[in-house]
């Protein structure tokens, strides 16, 4: 009863058995990440159905290539943009011209400084197109003494903790004394706030906990809002405000939700990595894979210095019956195809050949390709070199990815 049975087995799926047409056709043998921009087509489409009442701010690092991000703003119809670093903030200010850019997390002053000394003007506007995440009042002193310094507006978006705990104001009453501050600064506007929730989605559903925390989310929100909206003195201005909220395994949860959050920003939703494999993203399909070719098979499974013990497994583990080699590995991503494919704990990764077992039951020969789905989009995207953009059977593009992510 306790021992394990044969997992998967068989040969690739027509899907991934197209993608290794690909891949021979395009003559690669080495580790190649692909994107599937039918199902990309699909998941964007999704995120614009999920929420139509809200604009959708792309969230960049999860996408960390120009062409991609290019062609997300455009089927996707809008140049909102949250971005994470200041060399890529510099990309966007030369190439696009009409964004609407808020950062994702607060720069340290040095990299705001660093923008400013890159920026070359152009229809790109700083003063009206960027929102500076601010999360204490001691970055807002920083970020005023700079403004002061050149001369230079800035917009101040204030990050709030509504529940994730990783940083931001805590307390409304700190926001509307940093509204004072802003208010006195005639270098300094304030341009919204940005409540991140993705930890709601890892709430369990039962007992209505999910739906309890989502409220105390909300309630966590329009408190800060609240506060904002009595600080100020502008009856027009809350109606301008950027007022972001949600990540993607959370933004379908804002759909039926009044009178916050006027955007919602998602990335990794529109690729759909392992982890992001939620009920929140029922409606979205995996569209990122790592092609590799096999290196070496053989039967059975050897540990080293431990013969005995690799038999002991294979005799035990029907999984363990056959070792393949892959070219490349130890990458945050798990085997997809073909089915029943694992690592060995007791064999221990690699990044230049990385072991691997299955069953009998595993069509899987040297120089045919294994396929794994990344964990996650935002650093795996960056070790692969130019990504693989096709469509159906073809490939349409060769995609570099952006050298420090978005």
């Amino acid at each position: 009863m306790l021992r394990p049975s044969a997992v998967g087995g068989g040969a690739h799926s027509a899907y991934f058995e197209g993608l290794s047409r690909v891949m021979r056709k395009q003559g690669l043998a080495r580790p190649t990440m692909i994107l599937d921009l039918d199902l990309v087509d699909q998941n964007i489409d999704a995120v614009k159905a999920g929420n139509a009442s809200r604009d959708y701010r792309i969230v960049a690092k999860s996408l960390p290539s120009e062409p991609l991000l290019d062609y997300v703003m455009k089927r996707a119809n809008t140049d909102r943009l949250m971005v994470f670093h200041q060399s890529f903030l510099n990309e966007v200010a030369a190439r696009h011209e009409t964004a609407d850019v808020l950062l994702g997390k607060p720069m340290p002053i040095l990299a705001v400084e660093r923008f400013y000394e890159f920026h070359q003007p152009n229809g790109f506007d700083p003063a009206r197109q960027i929102q500076w995440l601010i999360d204490t009042p001691e970055r807002l002193r920083q970020y005023a003494e700079l403004a002061r310094a050149r001369q230079q507006p800035m917009r101040l978006n204030f990050e709030i903790d509504v529940g994730l705990h990783r940083g931001g104001f805590t307390d409304p009453a700190e926001v509307v004394r940093a509204l004072g501050a802003i208010d006195s600064d005639p270098n300094l506007s304030f341009a919204g706030f940005m409540g991140y929730d993705p930890h709601v989605a890892v709430v369990p559903e039962s007992l209505g906990a999910r739906e309890a925390e989502f409220g105390r989310v909300q309630r966590r929100y329009r408190s800060f809002l609240d506060a904002a909206r009595g600080a100020t003195a502008s009856e027009s201005a809350p109606a301008a405000w950027t007022l972001n909220a949600a990540g993607s395994p959370t933004y379908r949860l804002w759909d039926e939700v009044d009178g916050l959050a006027n955007e919602v920003a998602a990335g990794s939703a529109l690729v759909k990595p392992l982890h992001f494999d939620v009920d929140t993203l029922e409606a979205h399909v995996p569209a990122l894979f790592i092609a590799t070719p096999v290196l070496k098979t053989s039967e059975g499974m050897q540990i080293p210095a431990l013969d005995g013990l690799g038999r002991l497994q294979q005799a035990w583990n029907p999984n363990r019956a056959r070792t393949f080699f892959i070219y490349g590995g130890y990458w945050k991503a798990q085997p997809v195809s073909p089915a029943g494919l694992d690592t060995n704990p007791l064999f221990g990764h690699s990044t230049n050949q990385e072991m691997l077992t299955g069953s009998t039951e595993v069509e899987l020969e040297v120089d045919d390709y294994v396929f794994l789905r990344p964990t996650q989009s935002e650093f795996v995207m960056l070790q692969f070199g130019d990504i693989l953009a096709v469509r159906g059977s073809e490939v349409v593009g060769s995609w570099a990815p952006l050298p420090e992510g978005g």
